[in-house]
């Protein structure tokens, strides 16, 4: 009778110590000591990081979102220099702003060009940059840093500054360019296109350090094994660019492509500064400097509100796609 109560007794023990003990496939034992997470603690560790971000966000909506509303709800009024004064009430009209915008054909002229010209500085500034960050890979290092250090001066430099010395290289009474050239007193800002385009080469020289820093750490983390491959292959390095860096590339390449995007969209000092507030009979405006004509120069400020909150929904729509990928980094896009 006894034999069988003992055994009962050893079974029940040795259950009881099991239970603290997790077995391994190594069928080694190793006490189990990690404490399980109670349900206030795991709130509590949910509520921290917003703790954190908390000052930044009142100061973020402080800046941003009261900004924004008056923006929008100007938009919706009349309010000119009259009402400014106080010499006229403040009358509301809806959307009419908005029809009085798009209905004019000046705003589509300028909504065109705006987009042209962002996505030609784009494409111009990824080409750059892009170009550069491999070249960055093939020089030694005391030529590396020296136009690391060349980009970096010019990304550091004010868009005001960089406007006025693109002005003077190219100025017809005492620019070198025009010396170098034999273009004689060539006025460069005369014609719309030769300004547009020596904007475009002011804002892709402030622009493009930021690509070619990124897109150099990028390839610095491909495999050299990969390239290595490649080269034995017989693949010529734009062939090597186009099938194997640009492919791995691809997330940091839409990242700086939406980034660019935003950039160039809501040029103003450069337009403003080098065409002399948009250009002769306003044939260099951009949606910035056409903004800034309307609400200060003609004291239409519910218009140039109502062009704001326009070009605040194009770029929310764009940085809605650059947030959405910058979370799939890490999938294929």
């Amino acid at each position: 009778m006894t034999a069988p109560n003992s055994s009962g007794v050893v079974e029940r023990r040795r259950v009881r110590v099991d239970r603290g003990f997790s077995r391994p496939r190594g069928g080694s034992r190793k006490f189990n000591t990690a404490p399980r997470p109670q349900g206030r603690s795991r709130h509590r560790n949910q509520k921290t990081p917003w703790l954190y971000l908390a000052p930044a966000l009142v100061v973020l909506g402080g800046l941003l979102v009261y900004p924004v509303y008056q923006l929008g709800l100007i938009s919706f009024f009349e309010y000119t220099q009259a009402q400014v004064s106080g010499g006229e009430p403040t009358t509301f009209q809806g959307f009419g702003n908005y029809s009085e915008l798009f209905s004019d054909p000046q705003f589509w002229q300028v909504l065109l060009a705006t987009v042209v010209f962002a996505a030609a500085c784009v494409v111009s500034t990824l080409a750059v940059g892009c170009a550069l960050a491999v070249l960055l890979t093939r020089v030694r290092a005391v030529p590396r840093l020296a136009l690391m250090l060349a980009a970096l001066g010019a990304w550091a430099t004010p868009a005001i500054t960089g406007s006025t010395v693109w002005l003077f290289l190219f100025d017809p009474d005492f620019g070198p360019v025009n010396r170098l050239l034999g273009l004689g007193d060539h006025s460069w800002m005369y014609g719309r296109f030769s300004a547009f385009f020596l904007v475009l080469l002011e804002v892709v020289w402030c622009s493009f350090p930021f690509v070619m820093v990124t897109v150099y750490a990028g390839i610095r983390s491909v495999p050299a094994e990969v390239l290595e491959a490649a080269a034995l292959d017989g693949a010529s390095q734009w062939r090597i660019w186009r099938s194997v860096l640009a492919p791995m590339l691809r997330p940091i390449l839409v990242v700086v492509t939406i980034q660019s995007v935003i950039w160039d969209f809501k040029v103003f000092t450069q337009i403003y500064v080098m065409t002399n507030g948009g250009g002769i009979a306003g044939q260099n405006l951009v949606l910035n400097v056409y903004a800034y004509q309307k609400a200060f120069a003609s004291s239409q400020y519910s218009l140039g509100s109502a062009i704001g909150v326009v070009m605040l929904l194009i770029l929310l729509a764009v940085t809605l796609v650059y947030l959405r990928l910058l979370r799939r980094q890490g999938e294929e896009l």
